[in-house]
């Protein structure tokens, strides 16, 4: 790491503020700005003028040395940890001289904290877009892509979802956010249920993705993340008769989730689509616990109580009426 670049040049910002940012910075006009983008970054939202930009601004040559650091240390989205081990600062430093570089359009934020490497030749950095699943990975991360996301990429539906579904053990405080125009449905999990992923590349990148069981697994345990226990019958059939089908896979996944109620929901559809897996079904059977367990929980039907699977079938499935 290049010496000089650890000690700090003091620089006045607003009227009576100073702050210290990494040496050496240019002590051009272009280095000034006020205190409005670091009091809204603090806040959670940058003012349109820091987001919505158009041409990026003009740099000097030392900032260009700096953000082609960047660039050879990321080729996907980053956060201000990132930057500040890289450059060898503190977090406040590395996230001040990141915002103002957004501000000029030389970086792309993703979202607050979260910035994207923009080329030098991008003309409208506000533009620019990262592969979604890249930006999962990185935000939250530990998790892996999973639902109805991979039940796309295992080609076990052909429906096609805008959203995606994601799986982490961080805590997040909102479970649906919307970065760069794509909605992130998030379930927080533990951290023993990490398990069942395969390392998929997306560009220069490898993201998590549950394998064809657990994702049958995961979607059974909780059918909202696979659009729906309607959706979730014809994945099932579709693994059924796939290449993925893995028995023995999906009664140790079914097992190590803790959730019976995934057992009571395989067992009817294994019956209920005709599919040839006696010793699943009986795996299952074995497995049920007493109670009433919906068949889809986020419908508000009660529907028919079934003792056999000691299931509530309130949704229609292959034929299966509904009563009140």
């Amino acid at each position: 790491m290049n010496g000089t670049f650890l000690s700090v040049l003091s620089v006045t910002i607003g009227p009576q503020r100073r702050i210290s940012t990494p040496q050496p910075l240019d002590t051009s006009p272009e280095m000034w700005y006020t205190t409005s983008a670091d009091t809204a970054m603090e806040m959670g939202e940058l003012r349109s003028e820091y987001t919505d930009f158009g041409p990026a601004g003009g740099i000097t040559e030392e900032h260009r040395r700096r953000l082609a650091q960047l660039h050879r240390a990321f080729a996907h989205p980053f956060v201000v940890e990132d930057a500040a081990r890289l450059w060898g600062v503190d977090h406040a430093q590395a996230g001040r001289l990141l915002t103002y570089w957004a501000s000029r359009g030389w970086l792309a934020r993703v979202r607050r904290g979260l910035y994207l490497p923009v080329p030098l030749e991008t003309r409208n950095p506000s533009e620019r877009r990262e592969d979604p699943w890249i930006v999962a990975a990185t935000l939250f991360a530990p998790g892996y892509l999973g639902g109805w996301t991979a039940c796309e990429h295992w080609g076990l539906t052909d429906q096609v979802f805008a959203d995606l579904a994601v799986y982490t053990t961080r805590r997040v405080r909102h479970r649906d956010p919307v970065i760069q125009e794509v909605t992130y449905h998030v379930r927080v999990i533990r951290d023993a249920r990490l398990f069942g992923l395969r390392q998929v590349w997306r560009g220069h990148t490898q993201v998590s993705v549950s394998d064809p069981a657990r994702t049958l697994a995961d979607i059974l345990d909780d059918p909202s993340m696979g659009g729906g226990m309607k959706h979730v019958a014809e994945v099932a059939r579709e693994y059924f008769e796939s290449d993925h089908r893995d028995d023995a896979a999906l009664r140790e996944y079914a097992g190590r989730l803790g959730n019976r109620a995934i057992c009571k929901r395989l067992g009817y559809l294994i019956e209920t689509l005709d599919m040839d897996a006696p010793d699943l079904l009986e795996f299952c059977r074995q497995a049920i616990s007493s109670g009433y367990s919906k068949l889809d929980p986020s419908v508000p039907t009660r529907g028919r109580l079934l003792r056999r699977w000691n299931l509530a079938v309130n949704v229609r499935i292959a034929g299966e009426g509904l009563s009140g």
